[in-house]
């Protein structure tokens, strides 16, 4: 029997997720280059693209290596996918820093406060 969530669409997408790594025999690098260049083939959105900032950077990826999957892909699905994918992955990466510096300051204050409660 299933069971209510508050987020459903991001449970079932975060479970097939979870379960495309589990089955997955590549490595890091290799699986996070290989959705990327599926999301440029796909004319995926900011939002797609942002869901795999964080994986990338905990795989250590440059962004040359980036870079040399849209050089890599090019050929294959067009220019212009490749110029909307620069544009998306621009963005968000822009979201993912403008989140990063939200929780940073957020933190920054909660010390603030609890040194003032001390």
């Amino acid at each position: 029997m299933a069971t209510a969530s508050d987020a459903p669409v991001l449970d079932t997408l975060t479970a097939m997720t979870i379960d495309s790594i589990e089955h997955c025999g590549m490595d890091e690098r290799t699986l996070i280059l290989t959705r990327i260049a599926a999301l440029v083939a796909m004319d995926a959105p900011p939002i797609s693209y942002l869901a795999h900032v964080d994986p990338a950077l905990k795989a250590d990826l440059s962004i040359e290596q980036l870079q040399d999957v849209l050089i890599a892909i090019a050929p294959v699905v067009g220019t212009a996918r490749v110029m909307s994918a620069a544009g998306h992955i621009a963005k968000a990466f822009g979201v993912a820093i403008a989140l990063a510096d939200s929780e940073a300051e957020a933190i920054a204050r909660a010390e603030a406060q609890s040194r003032g409660h001390s």
